[in-house]
Formats: C-alpha cells, structure tokens, sequence
C-alpha cells in the first residue's frame, strides 16, 4: 500500500513537471524612465538593494509575480525583480533557442568617450560595476553565448586599455574593460538597435576646478518637502537651496560651469533629475541634503556613494567638511539613493548636518555656516582632483 502510494506521487510530481515545462513562456520589454532591477525583496526607505539600471526595450522572461514586482529570469542561473510599472507584456514575441555575441569594436570619439560596442542578437539584460586598484568596468551578458573571435580595438581610443571577456556559465558572458587611469570618470551604457554600447569618459584635459562642468542638486522641492527643523520647524528643500545657491555662487566664481537641477521650489522628481543630468552631462554632481533622525542626539555631517570608482569624491568632501566643526557621520557606500545610482557621471550626496539635532539645526540656519559649507565642498572638489592627477 505504501508502494502504492509512492508510485502515485512520484507520478503527480512527474505530470505536474510536464505541465509546468509545458507552459507558455511570459516575456516583457522594459519600458518607462530608468527601469531598475532589483536583487530581491527586501526594501528599506528607499527600497529594495539594486543591481542596476537597464535600457528600454530590453526582453526579460517573467517567470514570478508579486503586488508590484515581477520576478525575471536572466539566466539559468540567475534570477532578479523589476517593478511591474516598468515592464510591457510582449504577447508575440518569439524567443530564439539561443543567442549569440558576435563582433566588438573600440574607438575613441571626438567628444571626450570612447565607445566600446558589444554586436548582440537581441536586447538581452545586462549588469555592470566598477572595480579599482586596477580600474575596470566589469559587465555581465545574461543569456548569451559567445560567438566573438575578434575585437577590433583603433589607436584613437585613448581611456580603454584592454577589453577581453570570458565566458563564465553557459549562458553568461562577463566582458572586463581595463582603463588607463587609476579614477574612474564615468561611462554610459546601453543598446544602439542591438548592439549594446559603453560610452568611457576620459579624464578632463585639465584638472582644474574652471575646467569642470558641476551640477548642484538642491534635495527636494515642491511637495516634496524633506525633513523639517526640530525647534524651527523649517523645511529641508528650503535649506538646501540655500546650500545650492552659495555653492552655485562659489564655483563660479572659481571659473566653473554650474548646472543646477533647480533654482526654485518646484516639483522635480528624482528620475527626471538623473535624466536631465545625463543629458546635460556634467564631470561631477553634488547632491546636497540635511538629515534627520527620531533620536534628537545624532547629529554630524556624512557623504555618500554607490559605485567604488566614485568613492574619492565623498571622502575628500566629508575631510573638509569636518573642518567646520562638524561631528562624523561617516562616509556611506553602496547607498540607495537615485542619484547615486547613475554611473554616467562622478556623483556624491552630501547630508551637510541634522535637522533633528539642536546643535546642528542652529549653524544650518546660520547664512555664514551655509557660505562655509559651500567653500568646504569647493575645497573637497579641488583635493579630489588634485589626488587624481
């Protein structure tokens, strides 16, 4: 009887597999402004811990479903989550039972990049990071095979070094960009038709602050008010463009070109942000915030990253800035936040100091601390660029 039984589940869970074989595979584009895919699940205020943005029209396999996020298959052994806002159902696409890489290229452009361009099949998902001490720009391929024996590599690239690849699971193609310099300066990614693109700045020609294009992101705005004062009650988007504008005035008057993301209290959010910054493309974005926290005694100044190569950046800004009698937060990797997510251009957030501390809320109010903070980030600028060279 026991057999009996056996044998009955073992033949449940073999008809059960042949239906889920059976199924129709789900494939959907990606669409919208700078969809992201995400490790997992997990969130925090910012939400869950993301792998990267993704270009549109990008095919992902949906294989999982939750409220609002789709689980997607990269490859077999790979696995992450996009929102569901930015995905496009493609009822009558037709997968090809493998994809291939074939030919790449290399060659340094007229406007400062380089465009390293990878001959794909199909627009198939992509990750991408920075490594140092050697720098490299490291990209994993999901769901491709490689089918490249040559990679035509022009003396006029003059930031790539060497471009190899490796084939390191049977439908995963790692690609390893070496670069000349030791900082990294940024690089765009993303497909022209199938061929999927990678734009390497070079370093500025001259390393001088009057050299520079720098953005200054003033946080927040419009109804998107941000932390508020502990006794003043005052609101953080209207401090930090405060902070904005004695920044914007300093650099200037240092001779560098200043795009700011805004001048007013206006409505702007933080993916139309990156994506008027990518446009813009500056050399270096400062995003300046003040922080808060339900414990009134934290209090001090911190600087943020995501990507390692940008990581020089935050830490000669928080150095100055503790020289205006400001207590360490600390210097944040790998954070969370839009505008550090983008890899087109150097970035930093910086938290100038608490709301929520008394001690910290009065010099933020004080129009002679807010011209310090302004200098102090000035000279962060000028000491990063000086260890670059």
């Amino acid at each position: 009887m026991k057999r009996f039984a056996f044998l009955n589940l073992t033949l449940l869970l073999l008809i059960n597999q042949v239906c889920i074989a059976q199924q129709k595979a789900v494939y959907g584009k990606t669409k919208g402004k700078l969809p992201m895919l995400s490790y997992g699940l997990g969130e925090d205020r910012l939400g869950g811990a993301k792998m990267g943005i993704l270009d549109t029209a990008v095919v992902l396999r949906l294989i999982d479903t939750t409220k609002t996020m789709y689980q997607v298959q990269l490859s077999k052994n790979h696995t992450a989550y996009i929102e569901k806002s930015f995905i496009q159902i493609d009822s009558v696409f037709k997968p090809k039972t493998f994809y291939l890489t074939n030919s790449w290229s290399v060659k340094g452009l007229e406007n400062k990049t380089d465009l390293v361009s990878i001959s794909m099949e199909e627009k198939l998902p992509y990750k991408s990071w920075m490594e140092i001490n050697p720098s490299k720009i490291m990209i994993e391929l999901f769901g491709v095979q490689s089918n490249t024996n040559w990679i035509t590599q022009l003396s006029s690239a003059k930031e790539v070094r060497n471009i190899y690849f490796n084939q390191t699971e049977d439908d995963v193609v790692q690609v390893i960009i070496e670069l000349k310099h030791q900082q990294h300066w940024g690089y765009s990614i993303g497909y022209r038709n199938k061929s999927l693109t990678i734009f390497v700045n070079h370093p500025p020609k001259k390393l001088r602050v009057k050299e520079l294009v720098i953005a200054v992101d003033a946080g927040h705005g419009g109804s998107n008010t941000g932390a508020s004062g502990l006794h003043s009650k005052i609101l953080e988007k209207d401090l930090t463009l405060k902070f904005a504008k004695e920044l914007e005035s300093r650099l200037k008057r240092k001779g560098a070109t200043v795009i700011m993301t805004r001048t007013t209290d206006t409505n702007f959010n933080n993916n139309d942000r990156v994506l008027f910054l990518q446009k813009q493309k500056p050399t270096i974005l400062i995003s300046l915030h003040l922080n808060s926290s339900s414990n009134n005694n934290v209090n001090g100044v911190s600087t943020y990253y995501k990507h390692i190569g940008f990581r020089p950046l935050s830490q000669a800004i928080l150095n100055e800035m503790l020289e205006a009698d400001l207590k360490e937060f600390g210097n944040i990797g790998h954070f969370n936040f839009m505008l550090n997510s983008p890899t087109d251009f150097m970035n930093t957030l910086v938290e100038i100091a608490f709301l929520s501390n008394a001690e910290d809320e009065v010099k933020i109010m004080d129009v002679k601390f807010q011209r310090q903070v302004a200098d102090k980030i000035y000279r962060g600028i000028r000491e990063f660029i000086k260890k670059a060279k």
